[in-house]
């Protein structure tokens, strides 16, 4: 189990990180990283959703590397209740979608940074010490594809989508498939028996015509309906 640094002297200069993230081999990566760095200490560490949360309610730090795809419930609904219950807390998502509605959704929720894990090695020193600073940090490409991405949704305002052709469920159903949602939690958040679910998730995708989770993640995606309720 990971033992977060005892040095108590040098936590008031030092910028006290957390890393969740399911990859054990990644974790290991990013805290040689921080730990090479002389204003940084990395005081714990979380596999899922829920371990992240109930250490980031210990350990109090200052800035969360977060995987906004974990086991465990929604990346996006985590980044709320930490901001909720920790409001000092500054979250850095660490993804490998580089696309501009997980860019959107998860500065919404309020996350204050979001790194691609395939430049981390660049760019993770730099945005942790921007958002630490009350900064927010975006590469020029997630600047970008953030514009386009509202340039793209005021085009097709008011153009009938098939989304109109589900029901209530199965929008609901869609919506938390696409944050992250197994079939067996859609389930137990809607009071719903894991049959019913997988109706509802392959109706609407027929209506849709979608064939596999990737393409109904993407059409959420793409169709902003990621906000959470």
């Amino acid at each position: 189990m990971f033992e977060p640094m005892a040095n108590n002297d040098q936590r008031t200069t030092r910028i006290r990180v957390m890393i969740a993230d399911d990859h054990a081999i990644l974790r290991a990566g990013l805290r040689m990283l921080l730990q090479a760095e002389p204003d940084m200490e990395v005081v714990a560490e979380a596999t899922d959703s829920q371990q992240a949360v109930d250490r980031a309610r210990v350990y109090r730090p200052d800035v969360i590397l977060l995987d906004i795809s974990m086991p465990g419930v929604g990346g996006l609904e985590v980044i709320q209740t930490l901001k909720r219950e920790l409001p000092a807390l500054k979250v850095l998502i660490l993804t490998m979608y580089d696309d501009p509605e997980y860019l959107r959704q998860a500065l919404s929720a309020g996350a204050s940074g979001y790194v691609l894990k395939r430049a981390a090695d660049t760019e993770l020193l730099s945005a942790i010490r921007a958002v630490y600073e009350g900064g927010t940090f975006l590469h020029p490409s997630h600047a970008r594809l953030l514009l386009n991405g509202m340039l793209d949704r005021e085009r097709t305002k008011g153009e009938k989508q098939p989304y109109d052709l589900l029901s209530e469920r199965e929008r609901e159903v869609v919506r938390l498939v696409a944050m992250g949602y197994t079939n067996q939690q859609i389930a137990e958040r809607l009071y719903l028996s894991v049959k019913t679910v997988e109706t509802y998730r392959s109706r609407a995708m027929e209506k849709l015509g979608l064939r596999s989770r990737a393409e109904l993640v993407r059409y959420a995606l793409e169709h902003n309906l990621l906000d959470i309720e």
